[in-house]
């Protein structure tokens, strides 16, 4: 007997089934069917082998809710791993394994981690990149320091992201300590940092369904072990191995020959260790005490120990830390630990604080409140309480939202502000800078007559933004000075006040001794035809006593006598007394410059700028006997502070400019293809061979503390390279093994700017998916 309801569908007699609305049906004969009331059970309480929390799960039919275990992996150091079970195993492969995949493919999700060995000294390893696979979309979350302060990035396709980071589902996140990954529609959390890794997986998509390094997450740590087919091994380090990402190509990794024994493993040997760690025994401590009752710190505790064993880098001891502390906060227990050690002390910009429980998705202006916010929390770099980010980009912290102005400072709706000569107002509407170039007021221009004086265009005292004419003297522009005189009388040459050229008058040759006193003592011009030893004498001994030679000589130049014409700028050229020259003169030596109302004196060929404008120059040169002043101004190209990379902005050699290393034109890995031949023998395909390209900082410019010049020296070229093994076939058949130097990472690198230095090429792990 059989009953047809529900689209046809055939149940058997006495067959239970269930309706909407958690209603239960039997089949009694004959198409009877009994509604059936149905309560749900109480959910049964139970223990997560992983020391999680359980949580609250509705059934398939979304009747009855019960208890299940979400999945939650974690992994760190050189690296210890914890499954989603809760099995503690640490394993040291230098390959790029399968972390996490589904048995079944429901969801297309997988995540793969790639080991790099972090030590030269021992044969450990850590992880240096997550690289998650959502159907088409895949991400990698990188470190470039695996050793100290973190150097984190996110890459789609070799290509660097903005972060924050929003495509087809998947969101990217910074919080300057650790990258978060979330995948809202799934309930998929990825941290990723310089300390290691978590995944947190619920249950509801992903329980009994996941193998890889991360185990199988059923809340049974014995059949975390497991191989690709099913087989179970003791021991998850063995496991591990056999878990290479077969769809990456990598070459180098090493995969294991057959099925593994379940015979015990042979301990390895052991250096002799320190007995204790004082950051180690902070796990221990009244630190983290009140999260000792929800997160056991016994599997934290054995992987610091060994990593301080095993890495010679003492920082690496804080990854166990960081990663116990993040354990806890899951727990809603907060700790504040890094202030408790010099070592693992944090390092956050100026403008932001440290926090180990901030929100992974941090709070904007331009939020929208129905848009559903990421409900994660993370350790990293956050804006002060009472202050949120100007944008998702941005990074500035704010109290109140407005606007940012071209400088990078924060502006509130309707203020107005002077930026580089402009008058600018933040626009509430557009939530933008609106800028326009400033009107200046124009004076009453003064009146310029007179020889010498000239108009100049000269900053406005008040207002450096606005410049006005002004009537400065330029003596250089002076007519030429007569400076004949009567037999008796000598030039006598002054500026009268409010003048610029020099005048000059004839004065009586007959001085009185106290004025021929004062010709002595002047330093630099004039004084009268003859040396200052005798004018000295002339002062004190009158015109006795003096030689006959002497006296001659008075007569033969009595008609003669010289003033001084005191200038800066001038000296004195001593007479030739060998022929009729009686009389010394000035001779110009440098330009005089008046700045400000100070001088400055320059040679012939000399550029002086004022401390306050590099842009403005000033030279001496020189035209026949003459010295002239020129003037002249700086003019920059256009200057794009977001097109830099970020720490190469520098001021230019000329003192003026700015300039930077553009993003495009940076030290960067580039690849090309092409056979490797040696001797005879060449590669059977084109191998594809990276190197480096681009620009670095470098400058030549004067420093005073030095006396000379300053050079600095960048040179793009390989920070990370390894050997790669290639097949060449030869001419007479045979096939030989060629090894290569391969490029993996590129930088800027200090080096001697007298020496060329050559980078070879490289070739790189490669880490795109097939």
């Amino acid at each position: 007997m059989t009953c047809n309801f529900l689209f046809s569908l055939k149940y058997q007699q006495n067959e239970t089934f269930w309706l909407c609305n958690c209603t239960l049906a039997i089949c009694i004969e004959n198409n009877t069917i009994e509604i059936i009331p149905y309560e749900c059970p109480e959910p049964e309480p139970i223990t997560c082998t992983n020391g999680k929390k359980p949580v609250l799960q509705w059934d398939e039919f979304y009747c009855c809710q019960r208890f299940v275990c979400d999945c939650v992996c974690e992994g760190w150091g050189d690296p210890h791993y914890i499954t989603f079970d809760g099995l503690f195993y640490s394993f040291q492969g230098n390959c790029t394994y399968v972390l996490m995949e589904e048995m079944l493919p429901r969801h297309h999700f997988k995540i793969y981690i790639d080991n790099v060995n972090c030590d030269p000294t021992e044969d450990v390893s850590c992880p240096r990149s997550i690289i998650v696979s959502y159907h088409s979309t895949v991400i990698t979350l990188k470190n470039h320091n695996l050793i100290g302060a973190a150097q984190l990035e996110a890459l789609i396709d070799g290509v660097s992201l903005r972060l924050p980071f929003t495509r087809h589902g998947v969101k990217v996140m910074n919080s300057g300590i650790n990258m978060v990954l979330e995948i809202a529609h799934l309930q998929v959390v990825v941290t990723f940092g310089v300390t290691g890794f978590s995944v947190n997986l619920p249950w509801q998509h992903f329980g009994n369904n996941t193998q890889g390094h991360c185990g199988t997450c059923s809340n049974n740590q014995a059949d975390d072990c497991m191989l690709p087919g099913g087989q179970l091994v003791e021991n998850c380090a063995v496991m591990a191995d056999y878990w290479p990402a077969k769809d990456l190509y990598q070459p180098e990794c090493h995969v294991p020959p057959g099925i593994p024994t379940n015979s015990p493993l042979p301990e390895p040997t052991q250096k002799p260790c320190k007995p204790d760690s004082s950051v180690c025994d902070l796990l221990k401590d009244s630190i983290f005490a009140a999260c000792h009752p929800f997160v056991s710190p016994d599997n934290f505790y054995t992987g610091c120990v060994y990593d301080s064993c095993h890495v010679s880098n003492p920082a690496v001891e804080c990854t166990s830390l960081q990663t116990y502390a993040a354990a806890c906060a899951q727990f809603g227990v907060c700790i504040y630990w890094r202030n408790h050690t010099e070592l693992c002390a944090s390092d956050c910009p100026a403008d932001k604080v440290y926090k180990p429980c901030g929100p992974a998705e941090q709070p904007t202006c331009d939020d929208n409140p129905d848009e559903s916010r990421m409900n994660f929390t993370t350790e990293g770099c956050f804006c002060p309480d009472g202050m949120k980010l100007f944008n998702k980009d941005s990074g500035i912290c704010v109290d109140k939202c407005g606007c940012i102005d071209p400088e990078g400072v924060p502006r509130e709706f309707n203020e107005r502000f002077e930026y580089k000569c402009q008058d600018c107002v933040c626009l509430e509407s557009t939530k933008t800078v609106n800028c326009k170039p400033k009107v200046c007021s124009k004076p009453p221009v003064e009146i310029c007559t007179g020889p010498g004086f000239v108009y100049v265009n000269q900053t406005d005292p008040s207002d450096p933004c606005c410049s006005n004419l002004a009537c400065r003297c330029e003596s250089s522009t002076c007519p030429p000075t007569n400076m004949n005189c009567p037999i008796g009388f000598v030039p006598v040459v002054s500026v009268p006040e409010g003048k610029c050229c020099p005048e000059h008058t004839c004065g009586n040759i007959s001085l009185p001794r106290s004025i021929l006193s004062r010709l002595s003592t002047l330093s630099t011009c004039g004084m009268v035809s003859l040396p200052k030893s005798i004018l000295s004498r002339l002062s004190t001994c009158g015109m006795v006593s003096l030689p006959r030679s002497i006296l001659s000589r008075l007569s033969t130049c009595a008609s003669h006598s010289c003033v001084p014409l005191l200038l800066q700028g001038y000296e004195y050229q001593e007479p030739d007394y060998s022929s009729d020259d009686c009389c010394g003169k000035c001779v110009q030596t440098h330009c005089v410059l008046q700045i400000n109302g100070t001088k400055q004196l320059l040679k012939h060929g000399d550029t002086w700028s004022a401390p306050g404008d590099k842009c403005q120059q000033y030279s001496c040169v020189k035209n026949g006997d003459s010295y002239l002043t020129q003037s002249s101004n700086i003019h920059c190209p256009p200057f794009q502070q977001a097109n830099c990379q970020p720490g190469s902005i520098q001021t230019a050699a000329n003192g003026c400019c700015r300039i930077c290393v553009e993003k495009d034109k940076a030290c960067k890995v580039g690849s090309m293809k092409s056979f490797i031949n040696h001797k005879s023998c060449q590669s059977v395909e084109e191998v594809e061979m990276p190197y480096c390209e681009g620009s670095c900082n470098t400058f030549t410019k004067y420093s005073a503390m030095a006396a000379s010049l300053d050079h600095s020296c960048a040179c793009c070229q390989e920070s990370r390279s390894s050997n790669r093994t290639v097949d060449l076939r030869c001419l007479n058949g045979d096939v030989v093994p060629y090894t290569y130097l391969h490029v993996e990472e590129c930088s800027c690198r200090h080096s001697d700017c007298n020496r060329a230095i050559r980078v070879p090429a490289r070739r790189t792990r490669s880490n795109t998916l097939v």
